[in-house]
């Protein structure tokens, strides 16, 4: 193997890297993070700029070129555009992105943009402002789609909305958030919810196989690309202007192509939402580890990536729900 290629034991590349800056969250939505859920890391506990800086600089020297920032909600932690312009300035990271959860974009957009952040994914589950205050516990569509505005007027391209889609909450505005989309010149991304801990076991799985069959004979879509390392399958227009992802780890998984790892705020390598692989890094760093090793320790943690989840074959495997895990 090429030193400047991460690759597993199963031959996939592990070319992306989502990480977590904070497990906090403006929002509750019921698919994520419990009701009343507390169980939050220390602040002394997170990795410091300095250290997710060094993590992301041995991963980008081992061959990794995408990082997507993540949460919680990765907009909360304070000087956040600072550390991705850091990190935008690291040899090998080509491509820098963050998930947000929309609230306080408006706020973010300008600063995250001169930092060198290039796209965004916003969660938007419904429209209605009554259902965004069911799924999300806050009344904050408006909110949110300012922030999507302003955004785009910043120049963030192209802008990617997902969707969790849930039978019996949101699955009937599937149709208006594609037109939606389709208003706006966004990306829409459909994401079918994954048994992590008791909330997403009760969240209303719905298989995204005849709804994807729907919407390309509507909207009249071709099988596509859309820039971005993620797992999504596409269909397209002909025209190229309007997109539509699928990401189905049921219905159709996509562990055979998987070319991510996450780091979660507290310094440990999460190598498959499926399974409880993980590999910590935080002991490693405080305790003065070189560079060189601590390129041999990502390897050796991505020796640990398994085959695959088993998200169907025992859906109640995993306990630990996705706001610990990051995005």
């Amino acid at each position: 193997m090429s030193p400047d290629v991460l690759q597993d034991r199963f031959g996939r590349r592990i070319d992306y890297l989502r990480l977590s800056v904070t497990d906090r969250c403006d929002m509750r939505c019921s698919y994520c993070m419990p009701e009343g859920f507390s169980d939050y890391e220390e602040p002394q506990d997170w990795l410091s700029f300095a250290e997710i800086e060094r993590v992301v600089a041995a991963f980008a020297r081992l061959g990794t070129s995408r990082f997507r920032i993540t949460g919680g909600e990765p907009l909360l932690r304070r000087n956040l555009s600072q550390l991705a312009a850091n990190l935008n300035r690291l040899p090998g990271v080509h491509d820098l992105s963050l998930s947000t959860n929309g609230t306080q974009l408006a706020r973010h957009a300008a600063a995250l943009k001169a930092a060198g952040v290039s796209r965004l994914n916003v969660s938007l589950d419904s429209l209605c402002a009554e259902r965004v205050l069911d799924i999300t516990r806050r009344d904050a569509l408006a909110q949110i789609q300012d922030g999507l505005l302003v955004a785009q007027s910043c120049g963030f391209a192209p802008i990617k909305i997902n969707m969790v889609v849930m039978g019996g909450v949101n699955e009937d505005e599937v149709d208006n958030m594609a037109e939606y989309c389709f208003r706006h010149g966004f990306v829409l991304r459909l994401i079918e919810t994954m048994p992590m801990g008791n909330t997403g076991r009760n969240a209303g799985y719905v298989d995204l196989q005849p709804i994807r069959q729907r919407l390309q004979a509507r909207f009249g879509l071709v099988d596509g690309v859309v820039r971005g390392g993620g797992p999504a399958r596409y269909l397209v227009s002909p025209d190229g202007d309007f997109s539509i992802g699928f990401i189905t780890p049921l219905s159709q998984h996509f562990c055979e192509t998987c070319n991510r790892v996450r780091l979660s705020v507290e310094g440990t390598l999460y190598l498959c939402l499926g399974q409880e692989h993980q590999f910590a890094l935080r002991p490693l760093l405080r305790a003065g580890i070189s560079d060189a090793e601590l390129d041999a320790a990502i390897r050796s943690a991505i020796e640990l990536k398994p085959e695959r989840h088993e998200f169907r074959e025992q859906p109640g495997k995993i306990i630990r729900v996705m706001s610990k895990t990051g995005g």
